[in-house]
């Protein structure tokens, strides 16, 4: 018998609530945990049983997979933070690293051609293993597309270690969404903001499988 991955998901914030919804609807458990147990507790009553509310230092304890849905600039101060629950750990990194700039859009708050998931690769503890996954498509989208007939919608990843990528495309499918692998870390600007494979960068949309067979082959 196939054992489920314990995931845990940090942050309620518009992407963590898309994630854990989309999770249990694909019933697959999560841990809900937030700086406010109460509301991770309130939030897990809404999902129903397949969620459980927790502290975040336990929720961490008890996952395999951990999720910190919380802003880029934040991120590396949770993973100095709990350094020693996060060891030996999946981390999936969401983020984007940007910031409201001076026009009513967005600007990237690292150099062009850095992207998070290839600094935060450096800085995760030891025996951790970074994987970046569900940040290419806005919250929104994380919901409207979830569950797509006839054909599903692309959640692309990108991860070094592929011995677990199995693990990583459990929760994308258990979320609703074709899992794409595109390669190691060093590939993670495609898939966040501005970058080629992204909602909000050139690729604009959501994919099919077929259709991301394609973009991922010419560039």
């Amino acid at each position: 018998m196939n054992t489920v991955t314990k995931v845990a998901i940090i942050g309620l914030g518009n992407i963590g609530k898309a994630i854990a919804t989309n999770l249990t609807k694909g019933n697959h458990p999560v841990i809900i945990a937030s700086r406010e147990l109460s509301k991770a507790q309130e939030f897990s009553l809404q999902l129903g049983d397949l969620a459980l509310a927790k502290e975040i230092t336990e929720a961490i304890k008890q996952a395999d997979v951990i999720i910190p849905t919380i802003y880029y600039d934040k991120i590396k101060e949770f993973l100095k933070t709990y350094a020693a629950e996060l060891q030996g750990k999946i981390i999936i990194d969401v983020s984007n690293p940007i910031a409201p700039d001076d026009n009513g859009g967005f600007k990237k708050i690292i150099d062009q051609n850095q992207s998070a998931g290839k600094i935060l690769s450096e800085l995760i503890p030891p025996n951790a293993i970074l994987v970046k996954a569900f940040g290419t498509l806005g919250a929104a989208t994380l919901v409207n597309a979830a569950f797509s007939t006839p054909e599903r919608k692309v959640l692309f990843y990108a991860s070094d270690n592929t011995n677990i990528n199995s693990i990583i495309e459990e929760l994308v499918t258990a979320s609703g969404f074709a899992p794409f692998h595109i390669g190691g870390i060093d590939q993670s600007i495609r898939i966040e903001v501005f970058g080629d494979l992204h909602e909000f960068g050139a690729l604009g949309k959501t994919v099919t499988l077929e259709e991301a067979k394609d973009l991922v082959t010419i560039s």
